[in-house]
């Protein structure tokens, strides 16, 4: 930006100083006094410098950063299940990509407006354990806007956003899949919301924080807060010491009927969730652990109960890198359902402070057809 600023005002600045230098090689001690020709060198510096005002005043904010991440993974699903015409089981190794822009400003020093942008090829077919974006034409993802209020509470307010942005849930484990990576804590999270999110957290002190979170349809004709829109709010009550963390999280989440976007009045799901981590004290062979429960209560008579669990371990310092290990279900399981389980381990490489490497292996097991689907690749991933 400084050398484009430089492009832009270096010809302003010549025309500026061309007549000056005229003006100079005419002036004579005869025509002037030496304290004239101060005086009109100082008058085209002034203009120059308004000159140059006006231009800063129409660049870009000086406190605002951008990021740029760049993920491509290769690999191969066995046993995939998927409601298309694809024949299952077949083994074609994919490569897939995302990218993401994050553009984040500042204008007190202590809020930020940040906005996502991103694009990929990624599917529910190719690699999809790993989340990549889809369509690969550049999207807004995300807009928030966070700002404190006081020196204990922060809030934010944004679209396409989980309601649960401030959230701290105690979970320390670090792998990638779609599946896992949300320790548990599925629903309570508020991370399928409608669109418009806010939320806001506290800081109560002694290791003791709490945050609350909404999201709506404030997108669409439904609205916000109305009989026709789906909304969801809960909150989370989070501890954290030294060597571990526990936090219980809470959702009331409307749900709108099969086929329609109106929420239907009886069909609330009320989600509780607790995970609890613990770190060792002193690096070494023992592993860090997460753990995490889920249960989800319908107000509709014909609806059971649901439950979902999670686990894992990992190591931070296995080499150069990290490794990890996890198990859970595959989602929220109805009472007295046969439950279907995922295992998975992965390692992560820092080649340098900007690239990382991640091979990762999955099992997932399927309630149709009646077969595992196991998957391995490679996810390198690049951030500058």
């Amino acid at each position: 930006m400084k050398l484009f600023k430089s492009l832009l005002v270096a010809p302003a600045t010549l025309g500026l100083l061309a007549p000056l230098a005229a003006t100079a090689n005419e002036v004579t001690i005869s025509d002037f006094s030496a304290a004239e020709e101060i005086a009109v060198t100082n008058s085209r510096i002034d203009g120059l410098e308004a000159r140059l005002n006006n231009f800063e005043a129409g660049s870009f904010s000086e406190t605002t950063t951008a990021s740029f991440s760049v993920d491509m993974a290769i690999g191969a699903i066995d046993g995939q299940s998927v409601t298309t015409s694809v024949t299952d089981g077949k083994e074609a190794i994919t490569a897939t990509y995302s990218f993401q822009i994050d553009l984040n400003t500042s204008f007190t020093g202590e809020d930020s407006l940040d906005v996502s942008i991103d694009a990929g090829n990624g599917s529910a077919t190719t690699l999809g354990e790993l989340d990549l974006n889809t369509g690969e034409n550049l999207t807004v993802d995300g807009v928030s806007y966070t700002f404190p209020v006081g020196d204990k509470t922060t809030v934010f307010v944004g679209d396409n956003t989980d309601g649960s942005a401030l959230y701290s849930t105690a979970c320390v484990y670090g792998g990638i899949t779609n599946t896992l990576d949300d320790c548990g804590n599925v629903n309570s999270a508020l991370g399928s919301g409608s669109g418009t999110a806010a939320g806001a957290s506290f800081d109560i002190g002694n290791g003791f924080t709490a945050a609350i979170g909404y999201t709506g349809d404030g997108s669409s004709n439904q609205g916000i807060l109305s009989k026709e829109g789906a909304d969801a709010f809960g909150g989370q009550l989070t501890y954290t010491g030294d060597s571990y963390g526990l936090s219980a999280t809470y959702a009331n989440i409307e749900t709108a009927a099969t086929g329609t976007t109106t929420a239907v009045a009886d069909s609330d799901v009320t989600y509780w969730a607790l995970n609890g981590y613990w770190t060792p004290s002193e690096s070494g062979s023992l592993p860090s652990i997460s753990v995490g429960y889920e249960t989800g209560d319908s107000e509709a008579a014909s609806t059971k109960d649901t439950s979902t669990f999670f686990v894992g371990l990992q190591w931070d310092e296995v080499g150069p890198g990290t490794f990890g290990a996890a198990m859970g279900t595959t989602g929220h399981i109805s009472d007295g359902d046969t439950e279907y389980y995922m295992y998975e381990a992965f390692y992560s490489y820092p080649v340098n402070d900007g690239m990382t490497i991640t091979p990762l292996v999955y099992v997932k097991e399927l309630a149709s057809p009646n077969m595992d689907e196991t998957g391995v690749m490679v996810k390198t991933s690049f951030s500058f």
